[in-house]
Formats: structure tokens, C-alpha cells, sequence
């Protein structure tokens, strides 16, 4: 069962590092951050679209290995559409689930039980302490992003 669940976990990881999900640069995102890895050469650049608190889009360009692609795309799909609080809760629980063991996830308010679901499959970097940076480079952006000052839109 463990096996084929993994089998399962390299297939979704290897299809968003291969074909990440919003992967581009929207015209109109008011905030974005870098993350940067020296030691895997992941460098991405988060971009978020908020308006009246909620993320109404969010999207990565950079490149990095497959793990630090695929939760970058991850993180899109499943941010999308949260307000700023749900989108931290998330980024606080998915930070956990990458660093702690299964018992110990702290509680960081409501959160979306579907993502986390979706999120797991990036959990077993808990074994490699090494791609745990590459798992959460994109969030740790995201939520720099999110705590940043809006862009001056140059319109």
C-alpha cells in the first residue's frame, strides 16, 4: 500500500514539476517575492493578484528541481480564490506538514481540509530534511509576498 502510494505521490510531483500549473507573469499582480535556494538553484518569483484581502490570482515563474516546481504549482492551485488569513493558515499548516512529524501539526485556524489533502503528497520531504527548502521555498515567497507592500500599478 505504501508503495503504490508513493508511485502515486512521484506521479502527481513529477507532473507539476513537469507541467506547472500557472506558470507566468500576470499583468496585474500587486505583490510578488523571490525565493531563492542556493543550494538546489531554485530561484522563483511568486506573484499575487489581492483585492479586499482575498487572492484572486497567483502564479510563478523561475525555475527550480521538481519538488520546488510542483508545490510552486501546488501552492497556485490551491491558494487561489483564499483570503490572505486562509492563505497563511495554509501556508503555516503545509510548513508544518513538511518539517513536523504527523503528530505535532499545531493548529493555525480553519483550514481547508481538500487542500491539505491535495498538499500531502509533498509530505515525505519530511524524510530528506534537504528538500524540505525545496518543498517550501514558493510558500515562504507567497507569504513575503503577501506581507508586502502593494506594487504602485503603472497605469
Amino acid at each position: 500500500m505504501m508503495d503504490e502510494l508513493r508511485e502515486l505521490y512521484q506521479e502527481v510531483i513529477l507532473d507539476h514539476g513537469k507541467n506547472p500549473r500557472n506558470f507566468r507573469h500576470p499583468d496585474d499582480a500587486n505583490r510578488e517575492a523571490k525565493g531563492e535556494n542556493p543550494m538546489c538553484g531554485d530561484r522563483f518569483m511568486v506573484y499575487l493578484k489581492l483585492k479586499d484581502g482575498v487572492v484572486e490570482d497567483v502564479a510563478f515563474q523561475g525555475r527550480g528541481c521538481a519538488i520546488s516546481t510542483a508545490s510552486a504549482s501546488m501552492m497556485t492551485e490551491v491558494i487561489r480564490g483564499k483570503t490572505e488569513a486562509e492563505a497563511k493558515a495554509l501556508f503555516e499548516t503545509f510548513h508544518d506538514l513538511c518539517t513536523k512529524d504527523d503528530h505535532d501539526h499545531g493548529h493555525h485556524g480553519p483550514v481547508d481540509e481538500d487542500a491539505m489533502e491535495r498538499l500531502m503528497v509533498l509530505s515525505g520531504v519530511r524524510q530528506f530534511p534537504v528538500r524540505v527548502k525545496c518543498a517550501t521555498l514558493a510558500w515562504h515567497a507567497m507569504n513575503a509576498a503577501i506581507e508586502g507592500e502593494d506594487k504602485a500599478s503603472s497605469e
